[in-house]
């Protein structure tokens, strides 16, 4: 860990979400608590956090009270749901030390941005920071239209409040773009990028992996057929075999491993791959020696992903096997790096930012197909270091010519060796790095 400097200030993280699956709001708290400040952070805390956080004496976390399930009509329970949240937001801010900036993340702009500015207003020496990763009103205009009243009402929220920030970070040039042109507020470009954790690893590592996850993933356990002969086995997942001299290989015709992450929201179509995977197992079956097995992992939590599930239930699959498991966030990024391609469902609201699980799968050295919108080749370059698709038949013949003659496939050999290049140039920047080149100079604007 950074030591701190001496001039020790007070900062403050809002995050109006479960900061377990806000990665991008965690980093900022942990690379301020290893600068020089002590940081508050005021978030919902449904998964758990990163121990970088947890165990940093430079980190307090305010856990916000959920809002309590009632039975109301769609509308009425946003506009409770909201005041609640506004009420409990500005408690908190109220009894922590007064910080000299406040980071909020948006979305969701309301109530977020409207209550740290009133702080701040009262505050006066303190600052507000917003970290545009979306929009609020392109998102809920997914589940209503651009034209109603919650959709306007948000957009002139943002609109309004959104140009009283002392400073601005934002996820693309696209988003650096709009924000100019259309809303007069000038952001600084602050991309994604990988931390440490997420890393390329050896076998060895992955066969740990695979046997630790075997525990309580049923798939990954591992059986020896006669036809493998495998006598002097010590352990044997579904992928690897750990001999008893100590050598461990990947199993004889071991199944592909494609993964996928997701918070299962609108924005993410998930029939897509179900679709992509229906035509990949036609292929399989028809040619079980050309195409291998595909365990196929979507990782996360988010509310259609029992729809889903049960839409996976009901699939009679003979190459194809999907599991939903949640990871503790020490085995995910050790998953991905373990993968043989993965798959991003992500096309953003508003088309101005761009998918993390991409930039995670990047720094664990795992190629994407992810799919097309406005500014997605700000990260994914077609053929160069992943794949871009329209739809679930671009999809699934990306999926069928990646993992055709699988592991081999001498077809691929020289476009693979580009994309793995590709892939360790983007390792070279990592989060904390890029973060002290953009962020650091804005704060000491302040």
């Amino acid at each position: 860990m950074k030591h701190l400097a001496p001039n020790i200030e007070n900062a403050c993280v809002v995050v109006l979400g479960d900061i377990g699956r806000s990665p991008r709001m965690q980093y900022h708290v942990k690379s301020l608590a290893e600068t020089r400040y002590c940081v508050d952070l005021i978030a919902y805390v449904e998964s758990k956090p990163l121990e970088d956080l947890t165990s940093n004496p430079n980190v307090r976390i305010h856990p916000l009270n959920p809002f309590p399930e009632l039975h109301l009509p769609g509308l009425l329970k946003y506009v409770f749901k909201s005041c609640w949240q506004a009420l409990t937001l500005l408690m908190v801010l109220i009894s922590i030390r007064k910080p000299k900036f406040i980071l909020c993340q948006n979305p969701p702009a309301i109530p977020t941005v409207a209550v740290v500015y009133v702080y701040c207003l009262f505050a006066r020496s303190t600052k507000m920071i917003i970290d545009w990763h979306n929009y609020t009103h392109s998102i809920l205009a997914i589940t209503s239209s651009p034209g109603s009243p919650i959709v306007k009402f948000a957009k002139a929220i943002e609109f309004r409040f959104g140009r009283k920030s002392s400073e601005n970070l934002c996820v693309t040039k696209a988003m650096q773009q709009d924000l100019q042109d259309n809303w007069n507020i000038r952001a600084t470009v602050l991309y994604d990028r990988p931390p440490i954790q997420f890393h390329p690893t050896t076998l060895e590592e992955r066969h740990n992996l695979f046997m630790n996850l075997s525990k309580v993933i049923p798939e990954f356990v591992g059986t020896v057929p006669d036809d493998e002969k495998i006598s002097d086995a010590q352990e044997v997942s579904a992928f690897t075999v750990k001999l008893s001299n100590g050598d461990i290989r990947y199993r004889q015709n071991r199944p592909a491993l494609l993964i996928s992450s997701t918070s299962w929201t609108p924005d993410e179509e998930f029939r897509i791959l179900l679709d992509a995977l229906d035509a990949y197992e036609t292929k399989a079956v028809d040619d079980p020696i050309l195409y291998p097995c595909l365990v196929c992992v979507i990782t996360g939590k988010g509310p259609q992903k029992e729809h889903y599930k049960m839409l996976i239930r009901k699939k009679t699959w003979e190459k194809v096997i999907v599991i939903t498991p949640w990871l503790e966030n020490s085995d995910y990024p050790k998953l991905l790096a373990a993968g043989d391609l993965g798959v991003c469902l992500h096309y953003s609201s508003s088309g101005l930012d761009l998918p993390m699980k991409v930039v995670d799968m990047f720094g664990s050295g795992l190629p994407v197909c992810a799919i097309k919108f406005k500014c997605i080749e700000e990260l994914v370059q077609h053929g160069q270091n992943g794949f871009i698709f329209d739809s679930s038949k671009e999809l699934a013949g990306q999926i069928c010519e990646w993992f055709q003659d699988f592991p081999v496939n001498v077809a691929l050999t020289n476009q693979k060796e580009l994309i793995n290049q590709k892939l360790k140039e983007f390792q070279q920047l990592r989060w904390d790095e890029n973060w002290d080149r953009n962020v650091k100079p804005m704060l000491e604007r302040l």
